[in-house]
């Protein structure tokens, strides 16, 4: 099978930069545009593209879910069949391929597993039972393909619990395979709570030997745990920002795995997720209503006006407005919020604009505040992709409460539409928001440490006061947060010198 050909584009940036350009395989479980959860799905979206603008050969794999609309993206059929051994069983798949913004982009197909509504667990969100057999199996299909391509990778970096096991099959199957041999692993840890513990029954379906089902490896008080498996294997790893890589060595922060990653040492590091600014930029945006610059501020008010119309919130100019967008989940503390929200509506001359599924009650909770307060607080239960962009920008705030947050995007993507984040300091929120100083009027957003409704309270009228009584300090603030740049490019260069370092340790140089 060929493999993709690299451009001119990509072969004239290999030439300017540091090191021979590497061949990297990304396997993953979601991707943008084509299925997503969270803010996996934009790092495999946003990273891959990067990495080839500085003359890199990336492919991404994933599953070709039941939702995913071939006709709309262009993907067609690439290879089939394909076998692909599990345990003592033979599966067989086929592989359909398209491209994605210059990324060659192979879907696993095998409607046993994928064909469903969701990506990880059904409408009431209880997990697919057989999970541990389904990511396995995209896994071993993703270094398959690769050896049935003649795709020979220097990386496979792999992503969260969901497809950790390569660097496993790597060191135990693939150690001298003439493809994947030379292979070294990364593996991204986007959140560590989610670790894939699973009945010990699916083992020996994934093929690893039950030699390899030790305490120090797969096995977790009896049972599987994929991501502690790909701790321990992966040649070099990562989370999503450098302060939530501190969180996660910590008792509290590491979910039970924290001594793993401490043993690993420099093995492991926090890298800042990035944002692509082509879909998130108000200059650009063809979302909003109006499109805007740090220049030229007149359409951020447009933008507020018609969210306030669509919210069925009072069209005052002069009102304040939280936006939210989030998961409706513990992590994200929106249970605090939901806790302060109705004392500060009584209590201060400021709008809520809410969007957001998850947990049933807080969905239930939510969804009644408009009616309780007809023209301050408007909601969305779901999701819609325009109107988080309108949300963006036409809010005056951005509030993100969070327990823990590895990374955090939408907080980046409030800063560049010149929205001031709301955040509790945890992982990427501290790393991105520059504290507010009352005096100076320097910072970019406004930070709380305690994860409770007083802090969430207290914090949200902290930034509607600044918004009455320092209107100057709102400006200067504005300016600052629009300035700041997190774009890919910085963050994918990190990466390449942590694939770098994962060959270099395969290689025991």
């Amino acid at each position: 099978m060929p493999r993709p050909k690299r451009t001119r584009a990509a072969q004239a940036a290999a030439s300017q930069q540091e090191g021979p350009a590497l061949r990297i395989a990304m396997i993953a479980s979601e991707c943008v545009p084509f299925a997503k959860t969270g803010g996996l799905a934009d790092v495999v979206g946003s990273l891959p593209k990067a990495l080839r603008a500085l003359g890199h050969d990336v492919i991404v794999i994933m599953p070709l879910y039941g939702m995913i609309n071939r006709e709309r993206y262009d993907i067609r059929p690439f290879l089939a069949p394909m076998g692909v051994w599990m345990g003592d069983t033979e599966e067989w798949c086929a592989v359909h391929t398209t491209t994605h913004e210059g990324v060659p982009v192979f879907f696993i197909e095998f409607d046993r597993y994928f064909a469903r509504p969701g990506l990880y667990h059904d409408a009431d969100y209880n997990d697919y039972l057989d999970n541990p057999r389904r990511f396995g199996f995209l896994t071993r299909a993703g270094l398959q393909l690769c050896i049935d391509m003649g795709f020979r990778p220097d990386i496979v970096h792999t992503h969260d619990w969901q497809t950790a096991l390569a660097a496993a099959y790597l060191k135990i199957w693939h150690w001298n395979h003439p493809v994947l041999g030379g292979a070294a692993s990364v593996l991204t840890i986007h959140n560590i709570a989610y670790q894939g513990v699973y009945d010990a029954s699916h083992y020996p379906y994934l093929g690893l030997q039950w030699s390899n089902f030790t305490p120090d490896k797969f096995e977790d008080h009896g049972r599987i745990n994929f991501l502690k498996g790909g701790i321990q294997y992966s040649d070099m790893l990562n989370t999503v920002s450098p302060t939530y890589a501190n969180e996660t060595r910590t008792p509290e922060g590491g979910h039970g795995l924290a001594m793993y990653l401490n043993d690993r040492g420099s093995a492991y590091r926090g890298i800042l997720n990035g944002v692509d600014y082509t879909q998130w930029n108000p200059e650009t945006d063809p979302l909003i209503p109006a499109r805007y610059s740090a220049g030229n501020l007149a359409g951020k008010a447009i933008c507020k006006r018609e969210l306030q119309l669509r919210m069925g919130l009072d069209p005052n100019p002069n009102i304040p407005i939280v936006g939210v967008v989030s998961r409706l989940a513990h992590q994200k503390g929106l249970d605090l919020l939901a806790g302060a929200i109705e004392g500060l509506v009584q209590n201060a001359l400021v709008q809520f604009a809410i969007l957001g599924a998850g947990d049933k009650g807080l969905e239930g909770y939510y969804s009644l505040l408009p009616v309780r307060f007809p023209g301050r607080v408007g909601s969305f239960i779901g999701y819609d992709n325009q109107l988080s962009h309108w949300i963006e920008a036409g809010s005056d705030f951005f509030a993100m409460p969070s327990r823990y947050e590895p990374c955090g995007l939408n907080q980046m993507y409030s800063l560049r539409y010149g929205t001031l984040p709301i955040v509790r300091a945890t992982g990427g929120l501290e790393d991105t928001v520059q504290q507010y100083d009352e005096h100076t009027g320097a910072g970019t957003g406004f930070k709380f440490y305690e994860p409770s409704v007083h802090a969430v309270y207290y914090t949200i009228g902290w930034a509607i006061s600044t918004y009455f009584d320092r209107p100057h300090h709102m400006q200067q603030m504005i300016q600052a947060a629009m300035a700041q740049d997190f774009s890919w490019e910085r963050s994918a260069k990190e990466y390449v010198q942590l694939y770098r370092e994962a060959i270099a340790r395969k290689r025991g140089m």
